[in-house]
């Protein structure tokens, strides 16, 4: 039983003059103003800021789900904005591990059934697949609940069920939407540390959206979105600001 990932060319997450912005009664509202970002392969960022400063509006425009008023995100030599709809989908489910702050669980499927449901479009479970899901299953120390539903299992655990599902695919690029903003301090402590450790595991690019400050300090990297802008609070490949 193995959680190894399969083998991928490592990658960079290159983001330029994002902008995102909204018509209102009052004219244009500007959420993000133009974020400028390079992540490679094994790297970790996390974004801090107030609510409303455009945190999620971010990881969404990356994750392909969401479109920028303007600028570019490619990820390797794949420009999100330029993807039809089904090649958009493929890019969600191949290349985008997605954690948000609700695990998202279907509640009548067990434990390895969850982790397995992003195969599904690739033509569903086979036995390399199942191998891998039970592996990462047992990475995240859920092995003796591999057979329970969500209604079986606590805050902690059905979110660490979320995260061996963003990973079946073993995607390039893992995005996490306060992944730990419904769980007390000892759980979500847990969860930052096993997102790190297993993004490193994985060579992925980690990029976690936290209102928390101590999992911000825990990885290596961290900006905060501030008037639209993203501001370096540690050394990163991004510019940016008024």
């Amino acid at each position: 039983m193995t959680s190894q990932p399969v083998p991928k060319e490592p990658v960079t997450l290159a983001i330029s003059r994002l902008r995102k912005s909204y018509p209102s009664a009052d004219g244009e509202l500007v959420v993000l103003a133009g974020i400028d970002l390079e992540m490679k392969s094994g790297q970790a960022l996390a974004i801090t800021g107030p609510s409303g400063s455009g945190k999620s509006t971010l990881l969404h425009i990356v994750g392909g789900l969401d479109v920028a008023t303007s600028g570019q995100v490619l990820l390797g030599d794949r420009s999100i904005a330029d993807l039809a709809p089904a090649a958009l989908a493929e890019y969600r489910n191949r290349f985008v591990g997605f954690v948000f702050q609700d695990h998202h669980l279907l509640p009548q499927c067990t434990v390895l059934e969850n982790v397995l449901i992003p195969t599904l479009p690739a033509g569903g479970a086979n036995e390399e697949t199942i191998e891998r899901a039970r592996g990462l299953v047992d990475r995240v120390g859920l092995s003796s609940r591999i057979g329970h539903r969500p209604a079986q299992l606590s805050g902690g655990e059905r979110q660490r069920v979320a995260i061996a599902r963003a990973l079946i695919n073993s995607p390039p690029l893992l995005l996490c939407d306060e992944p730990t903003g419904n769980l007390d301090r000892p759980n979500a402590l847990r969860i930052g540390q096993l997102l790190i450790s297993l993004a490193q595991d994985f060579n992925a690019i980690l990029m976690i959206v936290t209102h928390s400050a101590e999992l911000a300090e825990s990885l290596p990297q961290q900006g905060e979105l501030r008037d639209g802008f993203l501001v370096p609070m540690t050394t990163i490949s991004s510019q940016g600001g008024p």
